[in-house]
């Protein structure tokens, strides 16, 4: 398969995982098109336009749920619960979730320095997706991609962060005056529509725990919890 074959390949796969087939195929490659390409070109051809708007409607979004999901919260409450689902690192680990670093178009320089795994390039255009989706499809497209990309996350809120496995896991290894545990790939297997992620959760002399899920975040968070049980680790 070609270079542009391959990336052709991987846009299709993100369409199916967000659910949406784009009407608007240019407003599309515009979320998906890092502003290094073009090194200053035509205006508005990059994503950074789109990411203005998709943050705002991002936070749109992760407001409604925690309203609808949490009626009883204090206005603080929700402040925090906001802060944990629209920032940069949630929003890179969505992007990745889904498939979007393979479709990104990015300038070969860029590319070389490592721009396609950056937090802050992916974040932003996760961000810039979420306002093409919108403005393609409108506040349910918009809604659907957070629900696909944000459930597992906002699901964990009401758990509070002392009883995310994650969370958990990592402050034990500090008590331990261990560095925080390092989530490590072992395989990626299944379509790209409904792709199975198995992932090992490690620590410095012990044991790594294996967890599998349908993204990389639900992976890590098994392989976590995997990992307290076997050490008896209470919550």
């Amino acid at each position: 398969m070609t270079r542009p074959d391959r990336r052709k390949a991987a846009v299709a796969a993100l369409e199916a995982r967000v659910g949406r087939v784009f009407t608007d195929r240019d407003l599309l490659e515009r979320a998906l098109t890092h502003a290094s390409v073009g090194n200053g070109g035509t205006p508005g051809r990059d994503n950074e336009r789109l990411e203005f708007l998709g943050d705002r409607v991002l936070n749109l979004m992760a407001a409604e749920h925690l309203c609808q999901a949490f009626p009883a919260a204090r206005e603080g409450e929700l402040a925090r619960w906001l802060n944990r689902l629209v920032n940069s690192g949630a929003c890179a680990e969505v992007a990745r979730s889904i498939g979007l670093p393979d479709a990104l178009r990015l300038d070969a320089s860029a590319s070389r320095i490592g721009a396609r795994d950056s937090e802050r390039v992916l974040g932003d255009a996760c961000e810039a997706l979420m306002a093409a989706l919108y403005l393609d499809g409108g506040l349910e497209a918009a809604r659907s991609f957070f629900r696909i990309g944000w459930g597992d996350l906002a699901a964990g809120l009401d758990a509070g962060p002392d009883r995310d496995p994650k969370t958990r896991l990592q402050e034990w290894a500090m008590g331990l005056g261990l560095p925080p545990p390092a989530y490590v790939v072992v395989s990626a297997e299944g379509p790209p529509h409904d792709p199975r992620f198995t992932i090992e959760a490690r620590l410095p002399g012990l044991e790594p725990a294996t967890g599998a899920g349908r993204s990389k975040r639900e992976a890590e968070k098994a392989a976590a919890a995997m990992f307290l049980e076997r050490e008896k680790i209470q919550p």
